[in-house]
């Protein structure tokens, strides 16, 4: 299976897509590495613990708290206390262990540890593996936000198991799957017909199937990435469905929806906003919003109003001098970065996406 190569000014790793890419974490450690701490939580280790332990066996553990809403500073000091009670120094090395929210945090954790240490990221979920775990963003949440505090630090590599998902629940493959989804709309339209044609088998997670769409959303991710690490440009259109999605989130306290189903509502609010503002045409609005409808449903949005999520968008890190920048499909496989949509359209397709 292919490997794919990230490459920014200062940085150059590889993300490798392989059943049993596991085995390969020794020798992405550096020269001379001390102590390996591999930064997971119960629920992942549970599941997926002993294979990495086969590899690492002389690893130190760090749990961190699972859910979205413990995706906040306070874990990671507790973890840095931990790390430092256990002898670690710069020489040690960061195996983030686990889904999105642990690649996130885990990546932050490096980042800040003694100035940066290094971090090798083993997503285990599709969401980590197609999005969160490749690009080198870090990060956690607070009250007011999602990812409003964090870092870029790019990994040593990013190893990807397909055969890890598994042991996936439904709903977190599904959500995992959004963000696929996602990937077809921005840049690939082979991966989107790939999508609406074989849902069956996507679905039912056959091997070709789930190793074609993990494929296809990797190279993208470390295509868009190389040209932009820093989001100054092409890596925007990576937020297709965030905007929303990540108002959503806000608004539920980060309780209620995995992030790939907040996502998922984005893109519907986001392609409603598409056709309203002209840039999309109908049968293309409508494409896309049966596809998300394919893998769904997405959990009730009941209690949800427009004008609650609309104030959060301005809380949303790509806000920029009080301008709400949307990424928005101008046909499958492509999009362009808006702002300054009058409110009345944003709340039309905030409402059609509840509807």
């Amino acid at each position: 299976m292919p490997t794919f190569e990230v490459v920014t000014p200062r940085e150059r790793y590889p993300a490798v897509v392989e059943r049993g890419a596991l085995a390969r974490i020794p020798q992405h450690l550096p020269p001379g590495a001390g102590k390996v701490f591999i930064v997971s939580n119960k629920d992942v280790w549970r599941h997926q613990g002993a294979r990495i332990e086969a590899c690492l066996p002389l690893a130190e553990r760090i749990f961190l708290p699972g859910g979205e809403g413990q995706k906040r500073l306070a874990p990671l000091e507790a973890a840095a206390e931990e790390m430092v009670r256990r002898g670690a120094d710069r020489s040690s090395v960061v195996v983030a262990f686990g889904g999105g929210i642990v690649n996130d945090m885990a990546g932050f954790l490096a980042s800040m540890f003694m100035r940066g240490i290094p971090v090798l990221q083993v997503p285990t979920t599709l969401l980590a593996q197609v999005d969160a775990a490749v690009g080198g963003k870090t990060g956690v949440n607070l009250a007011s936000g999602k990812n409003l505090i964090g870092a870029f630090h790019q990994p040593l590599a990013v190893l990807i198991d397909p055969a890890m998902l598994e042991t996936l629940p439904e709903r977190e493959y599904r959500a995992g799957l959004y963000e696929v989804i996602k990937c077809g709309v921005i840049r690939s339209p082979q991966l989107f017909h790939l999508l609406t044609e074989q849902a069956e088998q996507v679905l039912a997670r056959e091997d070709a199937a789930v190793d074609a769409i993990v494929a296809e959303s990797v190279r993208i991710k470390a295509e868009v990435v190389s040209a932009d690490e820093r989001e100054s440009g092409l890596r925007k259109i990576l937020n297709f469905g965030h905007t929303v999605g990540h108002a959503l989130e806000a608004e539920t306290a980060y309780t209620r929806f995995l992030h790939g189903e907040a996502v998922a509502f984005g893109m519907k609010a986001a392609t409603h906003l598409a056709r309203l503002a002209g840039t999309l045409e109908e049968s293309a609005a409508d494409r896309i919003l049966r596809t998300i409808d394919l893998y769904g449903p997405i959990p009730p949005l009941d209690g949800i109003r427009a004008g609650a999520l609309i104030p959060r968008l301005a809380s949303d890190k790509k806000t920029i001098q009080g301008a709400v920048h949307f990424v928005l499909p101008t046909a499958v496989g492509a999009v362009k970065v808006a702002s300054g949509i009058g409110a009345e359209l944003v709340r039309e397709a905030i409402e059609a996406a509840l509807a």
